[in-house]
């Protein structure tokens, strides 16, 4: 799947991806008030507000991006109906063309983290048939709990062909109460080797992903956010043919010119995701003219804007 989502990058040149992380402060209120005639103030009609919102920004912006992000904390928060709306979510997207990376930053160990591979990449076995779940084309995962939590995504990868991101360096403030702590290596005593712990976790990313490669890239690649773009030039030179899926532009402050460092020399290697800053663009003034009933169009702006933005960083 990593060929596909770099052959997606490629024909669409652009390396960027909107996360479809829906609120219900988000939706505008002619969709809310749709949804809720038919079903209520409900979780169900919640649940039918998000997908609607997400229909419209997906079918205004497929041609333009190569793949999509759906948070699903963003759905779960509904109950089986936001799961229901995710899964709608997923398979439009697909429809599309799109490649889905699954934003689930799952991490457990055994069967349990088995279970969460399984159920967002892979089949389940009911009877004598093999059933799908979610259908995600890549997801996010939680490496703290060391090898064991991973090496399960992995075989699925495998099996599938699909792929997975694992945390890195992540874009929130407090990411280096853990990930910055200086760690020796493993048998070492010595204090000036000392490296900060995503330094070490990139290291491991490296590893798992030189034994799964696709055709350029490995299909299993990195989070790190976008808020850190020194740290991002260091991980590329630790993950050479790791892609770098970066959160954080935009709405929390990341621009192109900070991000030239996660690509590699052949312009390939990272991809860019933006989530309210696309989705609720038209709650910001800069695109407050499309107000709410044009909410799509306006996330259709701020995508033009993101291509251009990177475009000239890379240029």
């Amino acid at each position: 799947m990593i060929d596909k989502l770099i052959e997606n990058i490629k024909k669409k040149q652009a390396p960027v991806m909107v996360g479809l992380d829906p609120t219900m402060k988000l939706v505008p209120e002619h969709i809310k008030q749709k949804a809720f005639a038919e079903y209520g103030e409900t979780l169900k009609g919640a649940a039918e507000a998000i997908w609607m919102y997400n229909k419209g920004i997906v079918d205004a912006v497929a041609e333009l991006i190569p793949a999509v992000k759906p948070q699903i904390a963003m759905y779960e928060q509904f109950g089986v109906e936001g799961l229901v709306a995710f899964h709608k979510t997923v398979e439009y997207c697909k429809q599309k063309d799109l490649v889905v990376v699954g934003d689930i930053k799952r991490g457990d160990i055994g069967s349990t983290s088995d279970a969460y591979a399984v159920g967002h990449l892979g089949q389940v076995q009911v009877g004598n048939t093999m059933c799908r779940g979610f259908g995600e084309d890549f997801v996010t995962v939680n490496p703290y709990l060391g090898s064991d939590g991973v090496k399960p995504f992995i075989e699925v990868c495998k099996q599938e062909k699909k792929g997975m991101f694992v945390l890195v360096k992540t874009s929130n403030p407090s990411s280096g109460e853990f990930q910055d702590r200086l760690v020796l290596p493993e048998g070492c005593t010595d204090a000036s080797k000392a490296r900060p712990l995503y330094e070490v976790v990139g290291e491991k990313v490296a590893q798992w992903g030189a034994d799964h490669m696709g055709a350029e890239y490995s299909y299993i690649g990195a989070v790190v956010g976008a808020t850190y773009p020194e740290m991002g030039k260091v991980l590329r030179e630790i993950m050479p043919k790791a892609y770098i899926l970066v959160p954080a532009y935009g709405a929390q402050g990341g621009k192109g010119a900070d991000l030239v460092h996660f690509f590699n020399k052949d312009g390939l290697g990272a991809i860019i995701s933006s989530s309210r800053g696309i989705i609720g663009a038209y709650q910001q003034e800069k695109y407050a003219q499309y107000g709410p009933l044009n909410y799509a169009d306006a996330a259709r702006a701020a995508v033009i804007d993101m291509r251009e933005d990177i475009a000239q960083a890379l240029a």
